[in-house]
């Protein structure tokens, strides 16, 4: 067999059997190199898809919320604030047309007494005591009547300390239990004229307080001394005594314009 003609440089020349023989071969390499080449075609083709993280939520996502957050609760305590002002609002408003109201009532009245207009009766004139008034009256009385007391209690005990416990033991309970009293024969008119308690206000005062304070001074006496004869004897010299002392006592405070409020009755 002839064997390939190469053509090189203008020389025809016949191919060695060598290379003849290994020409199967390159084939097969050349096929081989060729189904390589077209591999990754087919492989990219029956991949499953590459499934990538996803990205990172930005910083200033995140900020924007925490900020929409708070924006809202800021926006919800303003508005309470607001309700809440508004309620105070209409409460100093309603307060400040009652005072309006009586501010026109004195004003007016005031003007009538500048005309000639009479403002009431003296002799009906009514008034309360203030809070104070009862408080002072009531203290004063307890030192008063604690003194008288003591001296009595050291007479029939001849004991110095027995005569200061049985004076101690009740001051505190009997000055509150006066004033007590005091605010509430405070909320009668009764027996009040021109402008002060009349007499028989004041000796009901008087003796309605002995009812009390005898007891009181009874019941102390016998458990310090241990002795009835002894309290009882305490006690009845302090009840005619002391029921004198304190009916001069209400007499004088009768005279008292401190810590009185009159009572203006008019009409418009």
């Amino acid at each position: 067999m002839c064997g390939m003609i190469i053509f090189r440089s203008g020389f025809c020349h016949q191919t060695p059997p060598i290379v003849m023989s290994a020409l199967p071969f390159l084939q097969l390499v050349l096929l081989a190199l060729a189904v390589q080449s077209f591999q990754p075609t087919l492989i990219s083709q029956t991949r499953p898809p590459r499934r990538y993280p996803k990205p990172p939520i930005p910083p200033s996502s995140l900020s924007s919320t925490a900020d929409s957050n708070t924006n809202s609760a800021m926006l919800r305590q303003i508005d309470q604030k607001i309700q809440r002002y508004e309620r105070k609002q209409q409460k100093y408003l309603s307060r400040l047309q009652t005072a309006k109201a009586e501010l026109e009532k004195y004003q007016q009245t005031r003007q009538q007494y500048l005309n000639g207009t009479a403002l009431g009766s003296t002799s009906n004139s009514s008034f309360s005591e203030t809070t104070a008034r009862s408080l002072v009256k009531s203290m004063m009385w307890r030192l008063i009547a604690g003194s008288v007391t003591f001296f009595t209690s050291l007479r029939f005990s001849k004991s110095f300390s027995t005569a200061l416990s049985i004076v101690g033991s009740d001051f505190f309970s009997k000055a509150a239990t006066m004033f007590i009293g005091e605010r509430i024969m405070n909320t009668s008119q009764a027996g009040r004229k021109s402008g002060a308690d009349d007499v028989g206000r004041s000796l009901a005062k008087a003796l309605l307080w002995r009812v009390f304070a005898i007891c009181n001074t009874l019941t102390m006496s016998f458990l310090i001394a241990k002795d009835l004869s002894m309290a009882s004897k305490i006690a009845g010299s302090d009840a005619v005594f002391k029921t004198g002392l304190m009916f001069v006592y209400e007499r004088a405070w009768a005279k008292v314009e401190w810590g009185k409020e009159y009572i203006i009755e008019f009409s418009i």
